[in-house]
């Protein structure tokens, strides 16, 4: 990736970073500063709290939060709080939630679009006294006839020039629900021949008899987002606007909103800037989508595991650094395009090889008795926590006569010479532990082994057998009478297709094997795993604890390796 692409988060001492770490929004915030337009850098993440966060805004997070911090500036966290149809409390305390944990904390309170409804009402009043905005009884059908095509310009609404008297008066009454939900809206005059749609006579309040979440039933008109977006910004004295490329077009009704009200229009006040929405493979980020996913029962949640909001990834057992370092990975820049999934996994991984503990589990059980063992002997052994950390510390395993091994670490014919797991007259190590021998099975009526007969060299643990054979393979294990039962819940891409957004009915791709429940067992070392406490289950993958009343259950987070497309 070209490096200008790339969004360092490293506090830094300058005023203005080197151009050797940032972007073009960083070059725009760079040239403002040297040019005295700002002497500080405001920045702002305006959810709309109809729905939980997903990955995008985990990349829209970082960008506005980090580069305030980095400028030595500072971001709010304002609520787009504008349409109380489809908004929940319940939203808005899971997203404050989920930027406290990606590492961000706002300016000062939490806002809400809804703090300035009483300033909209009076900027709409403005416009509307400069003959810049007029009440309109055309039905939402009607106006989109009337706006036209992007090949055939709109025509002007037959309310468009009725007088400033009429048009207050009918606000008013809007306000005062005199009016039927639907029956009209307010629209900004602008120009119906305009080549951008947008800005031919946008809706900028529409009637919504619906109890806010905020202002309960104060209102019962609500401005739209691109009318109320650009005035918070300049209430708030936001100095970058930044947002992403499908609003675009919309930056000309931004800029107009304001140039057109007195108290806005001034040298300093915001200006928006757009970058690519983050589109994930085999994933969606249409909060529309992800709603239906859950009320069809395709997931169990927002925060399902498999979902990607970062909840959902969150429980997975995805680290705020990893999201950060995924989103420093995939960069900045104004080309849409579809982020490849391994990125974010190859975070996860970093991350965790480094600060993951080590443990051992058996996720797919058969048990293994080792025949020349003492039956009443229980050995205390030790393993590392990290081989490549010793600070880490270590931690003690248990060995006995019967001891239980994943079931594909054992063919009773090894099918050639580089085989290295167990086969009957082939020997392994166990991980910490001896160097052990298959000599026979027994069998249920089915044929399925149920148990695995071995014997063990006594003289090999911690090192190599005295006669000088090698040994290659190594397998995991847990002690039976130590092991604790558990649930692993084992996680693939949800989707199985790269690009579901292609589907009018992503229903159809759905992975039915996307979800895998296995019980087997950990060690006994886990029985008080912390919840979302991360683990490398040797030879396994990455795993955390799940926040389940049903006992110890295990999310997989993530492979050791990608095997995806293997």
């Amino acid at each position: 990736m070209h490096p200008e692409l790339w969004l360092i988060h490293k506090p830094m001492d300058q005023k203005i970073l080197a151009n050797n770490s940032t972007n073009f929004i960083r070059n725009v915030i760079n040239e403002d500063l040297s040019k005295g337009k700002y002497n500080k850098v405001i920045t702002r993440f305006p959810p709309e709290p109809n729905g939980y966060l997903h990955i995008g805004h985990a990349k829209s997070i970082c960008l506005n939060f980090g580069t305030a911090s980095d400028y030595k500036g500072y971001c709010n966290l304002r609520f787009d709080d504008t349409n109380p149809s489809k908004e929940d409390i319940e939203y808005v305390n899971s997203i404050k939630n989920d930027v406290r944990w990606l590492g961000f904390n706002w300016d000062k309170e939490v806002k809400f679009s809804s703090n300035y409804f009483d300033i909209f009402y009076e900027c709409a009043i403005e416009l509307i006294q400069k003959e810049l905005a007029y009440v309109c009884f055309l039905s939402a059908e009607k106006i989109r006839e009337y706006r036209g095509t992007l090949k055939k310009p709109g025509k002007n609404s037959p309310y468009r020039n009725s007088s400033i008297k009429e048009n207050l008066s009918f606000f008013e009454k809007m306000k005062l629900g005199e009016f039927k939900e639907g029956e009209c809206v307010l629209r900004a005059k602008i120009d119906m021949s305009s080549s951008f749609m947008c800005m031919r006579d946008p809706a900028l309040y529409r009637i919504r008899f619906e109890t806010h979440h905020q202002t309960k039933d104060n209102w019962c008109i609500y401005p739209m987002y691109d009318f109320a977006h650009c005035i918070g910004d300049a209430i708030e004295g936001v100095t970058h606007s930044i947002c992403t490329l499908e609003f675009q077009d919309n930056r000309r009704i931004y800029d107009w909103t304001l140039e057109n009200l007195d108290a806005f229009n001034k040298n300093d006040r915001p200006h928006q800037y757009e970058f690519s929405r983050l589109n994930l493979e085999y994933a969606t980020t249409s909060k529309r989508t992800l709603k239906l996913l859950i009320d069809n029962n395709y997931v169990s949640g927002w925060n399902d595991p498999r979902m990607p909001t970062i909840s959902g990834l969150r429980r997975r057992g995805y680290t705020p650094a990893s999201i950060r370092d995924f989103s420093e990975r995939i960069g900045v820049s104004k080309v849409n395009s579809l982020t490849d999934i391994s990125i974010l996994e190859a975070a996860i991984r970093d991350d965790l090889n480094t600060n993951a503990p080590r443990s051992m589990a058996v996720i797919d059980p058969v048990k293994l008795v080792i025949e020349n063992y003492t039956k009443e002997k229980i050995e205390l052994l030790k393993a590392p926590n990290h081989p490549q950390n010793e600070e880490m510390g270590s931690r003690e395993i248990y060995f006995g006569k019967e001891i239980y091994i994943d079931k594909a670490d054992f063919q009773e014919i090894a099918p050639n010479n580089k085989f290295k797991r167990l086969a009957i007259d082939k020997e392994v190590r166990l991980r910490n532990a001896y160097i052990i021998k298959a000599t026979r099975v027994a069998k249920d009526k089915e044929g399925n082994i149920t148990t695995i007969f071995c014997t063990y060299d006594s003289d090999t643990l911690g090192k190599n057998p005295s006669d000088g054979r090698k040994v290659k393979g190594v397998i995991h294990f847990v002690e039976c009478s130590k092991s604790i039962p558990a649930e692993f819940k084992i996680y693939d891409r949800l989707f199985l297709e790269a690009n579901p957004s292609r589907f009018e009915d992503m229903s159809t791709i759905i992975n039915p094997e996307s979800l895998i429940i296995k019980h087997g067992y950990v060690e006994p070392t886990l029985k008080d795993a912390e919840v979302e406490k991360s683990y490398q289950f040797e030879r396994e993958g990455y795993f955390c604890r799940d926040n389940s009343d049903k006992g110890l259950v295990f999310n997989k987070t993530v492979g050791l390796r990608d095997t995806w497309n293997q």
